[in-house]
């Protein structure tokens, strides 16, 4: 029997620091909201099921201007996300029922392609759980609570996180509910967690495999970061179908 995925995808945050009335996944990018190049590329994938997490005020307009507008089949429910991201993904997990394995994945990320989503499924059938990723390119310093540089990691070990991240669904939903059981306590406790590789690893003991991403598959927070989507369409080395 062929195992059922899904994908949740993540428009919910108001995103600050673009410094924009317009919330940074609805932005214009070669005159197609960011969102619409994340739900084009799972759209185009293996993912049977797309959940979209949006505010509340935004999901009649994701329906007309994103689903219906560019045809997308394939998202089966808009829900309405929560205060913090972990929020918006449980919101996700809560909207989906027989599946097998889910693709987590912010819609500031326009540039996933169908090789980062094959690669992560590869390893997650293996795994259970796998965040996509690139090592780092520059030395990395660990501050002290002063300012002061108080440990430097070796570079070879050291990633940047990027999404998609994707887990078993029985495993990350049950890691969920028991995170979200617990939440006032632990925020209490001064733990913050952002991402979800961090729910996974606090209450399971499933190991997380990291897995190449792409050094192109950038979020868009600030108006720089447009300001490179925008070279990347316009001749950058990925092949993006518009």
């Amino acid at each position: 029997m062929k195992e059922k995925t899904a994908g949740i995808l993540l428009a919910a945050g108001s995103g600050s620091r673009m410094k924009s009335e317009v919330h940074k996944q609805y932005l214009l990018l070669k005159g197609r909201p960011v969102l619409y190049y994340a739900l084009k590329a799972f759209e185009d994938s293996f993912i049977d099921e797309i959940v979209l997490v949006t505010q509340g005020a935004e999901i009649d307009y994701c329906r007309r201007e994103l689903v219906e507008r560019y045809g997308f089949r394939k998202v089966r429910h808009i829900v309405e996300g929560g205060m913090e991201r972990y929020h918006s993904v449980f919101c996700g997990l809560q909207a989906l029922t027989a599946c097998d394995y889910v693709f987590i994945h912010d819609g500031a990320r326009p540039f996933v392609t169908k090789e980062i989503l094959e690669r992560a499924y590869k390893t997650v059938q293996k795994e259970k759980a796998c965040v996509t990723g690139m090592p780092v390119k520059d030395t990395i310093k660990l501050a002290d609570e002063w300012g002061y540089a108080a440990e430097t990691p070796p570079r070879d070990l050291v990633w940047t996180i990027q999404t998609p991240q994707v887990f078993s669904f029985a495993l990350v939903k049950k890691a969920y509910t028991v995170f979200l059981e617990q939440e006032q306590t632990l925020l209490a406790e001064g733990v913050r967690i952002t991402d979800d590789a961090m729910v996974v690893e606090r209450f399971t003991d499933t190991r997380i495999k990291l897995v190449e991403g792409s050094y192109e598959n950038i979020k868009i927070t600030t108006p720089e970061d447009l300001a490179v989507a925008e070279s990347f369409l316009s001749g950058g080395p990925l092949e993006i179908c518009c």
